[in-house]
Formats: C-alpha cells, structure tokens, sequence
C-alpha cells in the first residue's frame, strides 16, 4: 500500500476514530494515545492491508480492541480497589499474612536472572503481548515462551 492510499484510506478516518475511542475511553489523552496506537500499529502492517475491503470497520475493530485492552490493563493496574468480599472489616494477621507472601514473591522475582525478570514483568505486569515483547526484545516468540515458563517454574519452586 502506498502512502497515497494508506491517506486516503485510513488517515481520513480520524476524527470517527478519536470519537469512538473517546466513547469507550472517557478521557481525551486516552482516547489521542489510542488512536495514535492504532495508526502506528496500521502503518507497521500496511503492506498487509491491501485484502482489506472495508477499512473503517477494520480500523474501529482494532480501535476497539486497543481501548478495551487499555482498559484492562488500568484495571490491573489499580491498587485502589478494595474486594466487596472484605466488607469493610479489617483484619490485621491477614494483612500481615498477605504482605509476607508479597514480601516473599518480590524477593523470588528479583533473584530471577536480568532478562527472564524483565519478560515476566513485561508479560504479567504490563499486560504486554508476546509480539510487544518481542519488538522490544527483539528475541523471537519461541524464545520469549521459553524465558517465561523457566521463570514461572522458578518462582514455583521458590514458592
């Protein structure tokens, strides 16, 4: 696909872009960062894009997935939450029960080696995909699989 082509296709889609995303999304950086996700993600992949016969439904399913993923990702990511099965009591010896067996995984993580440490964190902690992890690592998916089932092992066994 041409640059020409790729314009007239897809870049001309952007302010029906940016308002789905804002829908999902409520928030207009996220939805911006969103978009802006979408594209680089379809500029990367434009040689693949030609068989594609509608591409606004093409480019709103991936938006889609994008926001949906951002949303996930913010939900693990929130430590604010607290479980409705607590209700509202507090007890002490689990809280310290709970943060011995969080003292206890961050040790085991730390003493994993440099690179299966830092896939572990990309894959369970930053919700990255293995093709994410494999553009920033530039290690092949395979060895990607390899490096996370040795350090889940690890930290089974440390556990």
């Amino acid at each position: 696909m041409t640059d020409r082509e790729f314009h007239s296709r897809y870049l001309s889609l952007a302010e029906a872009l940016y308002g789905v995303a804002f829908y999902i999304l409520e928030n207009e950086a996220d939805a911006e960062d969103a978009v802006q996700e979408l594209y680089l993600k379809l500029w990367k992949n434009r040689d693949a894009l030609d068989g594609i016969r509608s591409p606004k439904a093409y480019a709103m399913t991936l938006l889609r997935n994008l926001c949906l993923d951002r949303i996930r990702q913010a939900r693990k990511l929130s430590v604010t939450e607290v479980p409705e099965s607590l209700g509202g009591s507090f007890d002490p010896e689990a809280a310290m029960d709970d943060r011995e067996r969080l003292e206890k995984v961050l040790a085991a993580v730390k003493s994993l080696p440099d690179r299966q440490r830092e896939i572990l964190v990309m894959r369970t902690v930053e919700g990255l995909s293995y093709d994410e992890i494999a553009q920033r690592t530039g290690m092949s998916y395979l060895s990607l699989r390899v490096l996370l089932s040795r350090s889940r092992q690890t930290l089974r066994k440390q556990l």
